[in-house]
């Protein structure tokens, strides 16, 4: 199964859709989005092309395919717009592996949660890495929207057992074959 991962649109109608370009790019059987999907945040820039209506448009029409974790910019009104659901936090198999999805706010490489599993995959920092904490290999998919640290709008990868850091245009930055 091959799994898009991104984070971090903050309603941004143009990157909403290079999301929904590099899933279909990347022939995706999985869209997983990090949370921040429709808000800015107050302490963030609005961001470019800023629809949140042209956003939930864009992924609502993946609904089928999409998992969605909440952020802190999340709000219960957002639901009211999307035809899918959002999560607080899920853990999903993925051949074999045991992955931890969430947005960062909570547990990120600095907090990790108990029982995080083979990966643990967040975004709300808007910078993408990948490391190690102990047993667990940690990724931030970065911000598609608005990066930060001079990172690139990036998204993850997993696909047998082999997780990728690519920037929006589907450039590999750093990848990581993960160890059951």
């Amino acid at each position: 199964m091959k799994v898009v991962i991104a984070s971090d649109i903050h309603g941004s109608a143009y990157y909403a859709e290079r999301v929904k370009e590099a899933f279909e790019r990347e022939h995706g059987e999985l869209l997983v989005l990090l949370g921040d999907i429709y808000n800015p945040g107050p302490r963030n820039p609005i961001s470019k092309d800023y629809a949140p209506m042209k956003v939930a448009e864009i992924l609502n029409s993946l609904k089928d395919k999409t998992l969605v974790i909440k952020g802190n910019c999340d709000s219960e009104v957002d639901t009211l717009i999307s035809e899918f659901d959002f999560c607080d936090f899920s853990q999903i198999f993925v051949d074999g592996l045991k992955v931890t999805l969430t947005h960062g706010h909570k547990f990120n490489k600095d907090n990790m949660p108990a029982n995080a599993g083979d990966l643990m995959c967040y975004g709300h920092f808007h910078t993408g890495f990948i490391t190690e904490v102990g047993n667990t290999v940690v990724a931030n998919a970065g911000s598609v929207s608005l990066p930060k640290d001079g990172t690139p709008s990036s998204y993850l990868t997993l696909e047998g057992g082999v997780l990728t850091l690519k920037d929006i245009d589907g450039k590999v930055i750093d990848s990581k074959t993960i160890k059951k």
